[in-house]
């Protein structure tokens, strides 16, 4: 019985003894030294003596539980610290191999990371050499197993986790550093990509280790962007483990994953339905910049970037270069996208300016200076400390005038404002307009593209619709009235029909000669809007045309009437009161062309 138990407790250790002799083959003979026949022989060797020695260790571990308090291995080579690195961007590979190398670090990596670290001189052991199979299936499969994810996954300060990397020779990681293959990139490139060559480039292996490594941050640490490299090796380099760097990584990693699985989510749906408003829907957003403040002083807020598919390369104030002046604010973004939407619609050259995201003025000329000076004209209190945009070039000529402009209301007080924006600049007018105040921000923007979704966030949940891109090109005005209008004052109509959609609700705009008179907006109700927008007109207003962004649910004594006493000569409104024929009526007692659109343009 004694020579039995003495011949069994040797078998493992003598066992295990070739294994280990055959495990530190893999890491002092690279797989390229060697021949297939070879690979596959040396692979089959190790398995089985692998299999013999942990059988065999096991069923003693049966007899004598106390042998598992072994010391726990800490890699595939005893006290050696492993990094796995697989990348798609190899920015600052040298920084970050070199950084692990100095620091004692086994770098483990795959196909061209591993190729790209060998032609830099970098030692690196391949994967292939931890997990004893080749690539295959194009680069399908080759992180995908035990001894990759098992070193990832396994907790170390549980005693059951290592003793399976024991029982099974596998080695543990403490840091990876993954990035994913460039899939946004490719489905957006100019042209476009194939159905299959899209799919080929959605990430499987990458997204794994990544998941893997940050769900087991406490002993891994995971890096997805090459802006962290340099505090990564700081981190090593100290002695204490600060599990919040630890967890920040980890949030970043799984953001990561999220946002690529949202690409491929979107892309695919476009490619199978198409539809607009899937059933889920996800929106990746990338933080632009901290703001000083939200609307008021009391709110904390941020400006985060779409990165959906969607919204590559369609234009819009997010995406927009800032040239000069102070930080943008919650308030800055909103006044410049409105101001931008509404001067974007305009195919002549036109002047838009916004204040609290309503346009109080607006012109189309083509003297663009003249456009501007009618434009301001229309509300100048109002115009002071707006937003000014431009659909053409900001010129030398337009940015004196726009430096030097003085208010109509005085004379003297010389304009100011907090944005210009503009589709592109001089060099001789971004140096005047820079000369005009340190805080002026000035933005070049891209046009918005059509057919945006639109999303709206309410308590709890989000609305999302259509854009509203129509324009008077697209619609019919429908004569209702005995009297058609001349052709100058059907233009003045899909004038002031174009700027009232860009104001809140209720809104009224009144306009002539392809300039806004007034404008009433936000009213609770579309007879004071109406009011507001007569006062602001003045004596003008004889001749002018009127759009109401909805139908009017009154006409005696009421708007209709009232704009029809003012000298309004022609109305466009979407239709659709049950008193429509009150209204139509009441144009014709008084003369005054009506023009039903059947579109409304409400804007909340």
């Amino acid at each position: 019985m004694l020579g039995t138990a003495a011949s069994a407790a040797t078998i493992p250790t003598t066992t295990a003894h070739a294994a280990n002799n055959i495990r530190r083959t893999f890491h002092t003979n690279p797989f390229n030294s060697l021949s297939s026949s070879h690979h596959s022989i040396l692979c089959a060797r190790f398995r089985c003596l692998s299999l013999r020695s942990f059988t065999a260790v096991s069923n003693k571990a049966m007899s004598h539980p106390q042998t598992l308090d072994a010391p726990h291995p800490q890699s595939s080579v005893a006290g050696n610290k492993q990094a796995l690195i697989s990348l798609s961007d190899k920015k600052d590979l040298a920084l970050l191999s070199n950084g692990l190398h100095e620091l004692g670090y086994t770098i483990v990596s795959t196909g061209g990371t591993a190729s790209a670290l060998e032609n830099a001189g970098v030692s690196v052991t391949k994967v292939e050499q931890l997990t004893c199979f080749p690539e295959m299936l194009d680069g399908r499969v080759k992180t995908l197993h035990p001894n990759i994810h098992g070193g990832i996954l396994a907790r170390r300060d549980q005693k059951h986790h290592m003793e399976a990397l024991n029982k099974h020779g596998i080695g543990t990681f403490d840091v990876v550093v993954v990035n994913l293959y460039p899939f946004y990139d490719k489905v957006t490139s100019t042209g476009g990509i194939a159905f299959d060559d899209g799919i080929e480039n959605i990430d499987i292996g990458g997204p794994a280790m990544i998941r893997a490594a940050a769900k087991n941050h406490k002993d891994v640490l995971v890096v997805v962007d090459s802006q962290d490299y340099p505090a990564l090796l700081e981190f090593l380099k100290g002695s204490q483990d600060d599990q919040q760097f630890r967890r920040k990584l980890a949030w970043k990693a799984f953001e990561h994953v999220a946002s690529y699985d949202s690409a491929v989510s979107e892309w695919l749906w476009k490619q199978t339905v198409g539809d607009k408003l899937p059933p889920s829907l996800t929106v990746p957003l990338s933080l632009k910049s901290s703001l000083r403040y939200g609307e008021n002083p009391h709110q904390k807020a941020a400006f985060y970037v779409d990165k959906s598919l969607s919204e590559v390369n369609a234009g819009g104030i997010a995406t927009a270069i800032q040239h000069h002046g102070k930080e943008m604010s919650y308030n800055n973004y909103l006044d410049a996208d409105a101001a931008w939407n509404c001067v974007s619609e305009f195919r002549n050259p036109t002047c838009v300016v916004v204040k609290h995201t309503n346009p109080c003025g607006v012109a189309s000329r083509d003297d663009i200076l003249e456009a501007y000076r009618l434009a301001v004209k229309a509300d100048p209190v109002s115009a002071f400390g707006g937003i000014v945009a431009f659909n053409i070039e900001v010129d030398e000529a337009l940015a004196k005038e726009i430096r030097e402009f003085r208010s109509p209301t005085d004379g003297e007080t010389r304009m100011f404002y907090e944005i210009v924006v503009a589709p592109k600049y001089t060099e001789k007018g971004l140096e005047i307009l820079r000369g005009k105040s340190k805080t002026l921000r000035i933005l070049e923007a891209k046009k918005n593209e059509k057919g945006k979704l639109s999303l709206r966030q309410v308590g709890g949940g989000w609305l999302a619709q259509d854009s509203d891109d129509l324009t008077p090109e697209d619609i019919q005005f429908n004569v209702v009235s005995k009297k058609k209008p001349q052709d100058n004052e059907l233009c003045d109509a899909e004038f002031a029909w174009l700027c009232v959609k860009h104001v809140k609700s209720n809104a009224i705009v009144i306009a002539k000669d392809n300039r806004m008179l007034g404008m009433g907006s936000g009213q609770p109700n579309r007879l004071e809007s109406l009011r507001i927008a007569l006062r602001k007109a003045g004596d003008e207003v004889k001749g002018a045309a009127l759009a109401s962004d909805a139908f009017f649910p009154f006409a005696w004594k009421d708007a209709v009437e009232e704009a029809c006493e003012s000298g309004i000569r022609v109305i466009a409104e979407p239709g659709g009161s049950i008193r429509d024929g009150d209204a139509v009526d009441c144009c014709n007692k008084y003369g005054v062309s009506l023009l039903l659109t059947n579109v409304r343009h409400f804007k909340h």
